[in-house]
């Protein structure tokens, strides 16, 4: 059992990455967000950056609601100019500007989060030519916050994401090895 445990803690954790929607273009109009992500892998903990001049949002909406470009249905909005998104779970997202005409106009993007933590995400050439390196997020404390994760910005704040207190996979492996082992333990 020894060995299993040194075993689970040698498993190296594995950094959140973190996407800049667009690369340097950022979050505008005519923007190609299907192309954007057609080399990215996404995973739950990553985070999407959104950055835009004033007068656009970052509205995260239904997928019936991203096909059509309708406004006013959604899920939670920001126009900070800097909207940091951290995928918080396993499915489609989607992401209009709630502007009317700018969600026809180009300003939509749709990411697939996968389950597992991303490998550091992949990198490649955007359609601008530059590259996208994702970064590791440090950990912040959580706070009340709307459903995907956007927090109310106070005067002269960036809207920052908070992330929930998640384990490593080498910490989560350790624990419940440590559970099985106890209960191994005991029964004997």
């Amino acid at each position: 059992m020894v060995v299993l445990a040194v075993i689970c803690c040698r498993i190296p954790a594995v950094p959140a990455a973190v996407y800049t929607v667009g690369d340097s273009s950022g979050w505008a109009m005519g923007g190609d967000y299907g192309s954007w992500t057609t080399d990215k892998t996404f995973a739950v903990g990553d985070t999407l950056v959104f950055n835009y001049a004033p007068g656009h949002t970052v509205d995260e909406v239904s997928a019936n609601d991203y096909k059509t470009c309708t406004t006013g249905n959604s899920l939670s909005s920001d126009s900070s100019g800097a909207t940091s998104i951290t995928l918080k779970s396993a499915s489609s997202h989607y992401f209009i500007c709630g502007v009317p005409g700018h969600c026809s106009g180009g300003m939509k993007l749709a990411v697939t989060v996968a389950a597992a933590a991303s490998s550091g995400g992949s990198t490649g050439a955007s359609p601008s030519g530059t590259t996208t390196s994702p970064t590791t997020t440090p950990a912040t404390t959580t706070s009340p916050e709307t459903p995907t994760g956007f927090k109310t910005p106070t005067a002269g704040t960036l809207n920052q994401p908070s992330s929930s207190a998640a384990l490593s996979p080498a910490v989560a492996a350790f624990f419940t090895f440590s559970v099985v082992a106890f209960f191994l333990v005991k029964g004997n």
